[in-house]
């Protein structure tokens, strides 16, 4: 059990083995309720439980970014004219009938047990080692008046008491016509945020298996940690709702600025939902980088097969001239200029005579009636799969491999069972260094007696 104030983020935390309750005075001087719920550890600032965005239920509107607005906050004990004005915790009429209050932090005590609430009879406590209470007195200047916010937190119970109460020094009369002990505006309860409105009666015996794994995904969020797992979240999803879903979270991780580590084995949800996407291979980190990195530049054979659907080839470098590599494979010869040369114009490591694969994603691919300079690699079609936008082109080369095209649907394309050229700009082909390399170079040693 302990009360701890934090003077450089202007935090206070009061926690026991069970429950932390968290608040902050803000930039204007008055509270903000920052956390309540489940214990966590104490640290020097929890800004980032601070709220950045539009609430529903609030009337005010302050429009400049960047600026502290009530609109935003989750207050302590909100007040008339400052934030909710359907519902505010204190009222107080002044002579000249004003009823816009100021109270601002003024000052705080900590100390054992708890007072008594005169004329009440119970203090809550036998001895002042099982409870421990905060203080916190906030001043109206117009009115001089003292607000006193007392919280109890208790040794052995998951419960946080507190109570109000009002101090008039000034010498105008006041009337205190609405005084609430408490009156927190906690995290709202927004189940579209799991795309679970409707359901919030529902027991979990009620629910659905998808169902429950996005009420999963909301508890892992309601303490907003700062680093999340998430081990493939939206599998038992339908197609529809994950794709909503990838989305959503992708918001919520930009809302909430915590940082998602994101497992999957599906590469269009690897791609839709990463900054950074790292791929593992026999436990050894086998490329790191960003979506765009990872799919137009993979680094090895693996990566380049894992994310999306991409056209392999196999052969040994003939050429290099000119940034481009010419590659001879089984079924002729093609051409490539990623990944050959960098900027500075120094050659990257491949070798004439080397063993390679050359990666190509399908809808970087072209048929073509005649070979094509740098491109002597003879296909037939064998077939066209329509999904809606895009048409998916199989075509196969001499040795009966397949190659996967993609084309938009309604594009003037060749017949099925027509021979063609297969080809590609050269600077859309990868060139990859092959593991295969090692055992070529080494038959190219062997001498025979």
């Amino acid at each position: 059990m302990a009360i701890i104030f934090h003077k450089q983020s202007k935090c206070f935390h009061l926690y026991n083995n069970e429950v932390s309750y968290i608040m902050r005075i803000m930039e204007n001087g008055q509270l903000e309720n920052l956390y309540y719920g489940k214990k966590i550890h104490d640290k020097e600032d929890f800004a980032y439980f601070h709220d950045e965005a539009m609430r529903s239920q609030m009337s005010v509107c302050i429009p400049e970014p960047g600026l502290l607005s009530m609109q935003y906050t989750r207050q302590e004990y909100p007040s008339y004219g400052t934030g909710d004005y359907r519902s505010p915790a204190v009222t107080i009429a002044q002579e000249n009938g004003s009823r816009i209050i100021d109270f601002k932090y003024a000052g705080h005590e900590i100390y054992s047990g708890k007072k008594e609430i005169l004329p009440l009879p119970a203090t809550y406590v036998e001895g002042k080692e099982e409870a421990e209470t905060l203080e916190v007195t906030l001043h109206d200047n117009v009115m001089d008046t003292d607000l006193i916010l007392s919280y109890t937190i208790y040794e052995a119970y998951p419960v946080i008491t507190r109570n109000t109460k009002f101090v008039h020094k000034g010498k105008e009369k006041i009337v205190l016509e609405r005084a609430m002990s408490a009156s927190v505006e906690f995290n709202d309860m927004d189940y579209e945020m799991v795309q679970l409105s409707g359901f919030e009666k529902r027991y979990p015996s009620q629910l659905s298996g998808g169902q429950k794994q996005r009420v999963a995904i909301a508890r892992a969020l309601i303490n907003r940690p700062k680093v999340l797992l998430l081990d493939e979240p939206l599998g038992a999803l339908d197609l529809k709702l994950r794709k909503q879903m990838q989305l959503e979270l992708k918001r919520l991780q930009k809302k909430l600025n915590i940082t998602f580590i994101y497992v999957t084995h599906d590469q269009e949800e690897a791609l839709t939902m990463s900054d950074r996407i790292a791929i593992m291979h026999d436990g050894v980190m086998d490329q790191i980088g960003s979506p765009t990195e990872i799919y137009e530049r993979p680094a090895t054979k693996f990566v380049a097969t894992f994310i999306g659907e991409t056209n392999v080839f196999d052969g040994t470098i003939r050429s290099i001239e000119g940034g481009k590599a010419v590659i001879g494979i089984e079924n002729g010869e093609v051409t490539s200029s990623g990944s050959v040369e960098e900027g500075d114009g120094k050659n990257t490591g491949f070798a004439v005579n080397e063993f390679v694969t050359v990666s190509v994603r399908p809808e970087k691919m072209h048929f073509s009636p005649k070979p094509v300079e740098g491109f002597t690699v003879p296909a037939v079609v064998r077939d066209y799969i329509y999904v809606g936008s895009v048409l998916k082109c199989i075509a196969v080369l001499p040795n009966g491999n397949e190659i996967k095209m993609e084309k938009l649907a309604g594009e003037e394309l060749p017949p099925i069972g027509e021979k063609v050229f297969i080809c590609w700009e050269p600077e859309d082909a990868v060139l990859i260094h092959s593991l295969d390399n090692r055992f070529y170079q080494s038959m190219e040693n062997i001498k025979l007696a």
